[in-house]
């Protein structure tokens, strides 16, 4: 079934950057997902299609109005229900909300249908929240001027674990995170840059030790600059063993100064 994504957001032209380019664009045109966005402003109550007030109890900023919202949102879900989705998964893109991962990816990636809400200002009505949303995601601790970027480096990362929407039936598979670990180091033409070569392994054609070799710097980069990755994972007998060799040679190199 093709991937279904309604967004409210008071911006729809923001996500022509999925739309008009990449592997989204390509994804979209040939049927993977559908994309259908909706504007608050639509369905304002006033002749003035008001969607912000300001906030009981004073303070900065202004709050996304209730109703609006509702509307828009109830439109989208109903739309979803159309089109033959069972159950349409509310989203708001939130700082308070649970931090996107690849975990939470997969996890979303298989709903069928996903409506999203991309608030603005100091943020939306509490009530709405709890009359309409499903669950809250944050893209991480810090602060940006909406949640556009944000649903839109969600659609993004569900998009590419959708089959066949990269051109590598492996590359999906082979990215960072997916086994919840990072990606090892890649290299292209020229074999050397600045004095830099190719590491020797990757040119021998010895397919068996170029997986070895990529899986143990894999494991060396992730304990090197995610070690709380490492932490939340298991390793296998060769995953452990190929972990005490990058960290023996990255001791040695330590000392030597020659680098892992």
């Amino acid at each position: 079934m093709m991937k279904r994504f309604d967004v409210v957001t008071l911006f729809p032209g923001m996500f022509d950057a999925l739309t008009e380019h990449g592997i989204t664009q390509r994804a979209r045109e040939r049927g993977h997902f559908e994309l259908v966005l909706w504007n608050p402003r639509e369905f304002a109550v006033n002749a003035y299609r008001s969607v912000d007030d300001r906030p009981y109890g004073g303070g900065p900023g202004m709050v996304m109005l209730v109703e609006p919202l509702v509307k828009a949102l109830r439109a989208a879900k109903a739309r979803q229900m159309s089109c033959g989705v069972r159950h349409s998964r509310a989203v708001y893109l939130s700082p308070q909300g649970r931090r996107l991962d690849q975990a939470l990816v997969d996890e979303l990636s298989e709903a069928d249908g996903l409506v999203l809400l991309a608030g603005r200002y100091e943020g939306v009505d509490e009530r709405l929240i709890e009359l309409e949303i499903d669950e809250e995601v944050s893209i991480g601790d810090f602060v940006v001027s909406g949640g556009e970027l944000p649903a839109m480096v969600m659609i993004d990362s569900i998009v590419r674990r959708i089959p066949g929407v990269l051109n590598d039936d492996e590359s999906a598979a082979q990215e960072s995170f997916v086994d919840g670990i990072l990606d090892c180091p890649h290299y292209t033409r020229p074999e050397v840059v600045d004095g830099l070569s190719v590491p020797p392994v990757l040119l021998s054609g010895n397919h068996a030790e170029i997986r070895r070799w990529r899986l143990k710097q894999a494991l060396g980069r992730t304990w090197r600059r995610r070690p709380d990755l490492l932490a939340g994972i298991r390793l296998n007998a060769e995953q452990a063993m190929l972990l005490e060799e990058y960290q023996a040679e990255y001791g040695e190199a330590e000392k030597t100064g020659t680098g892992v």
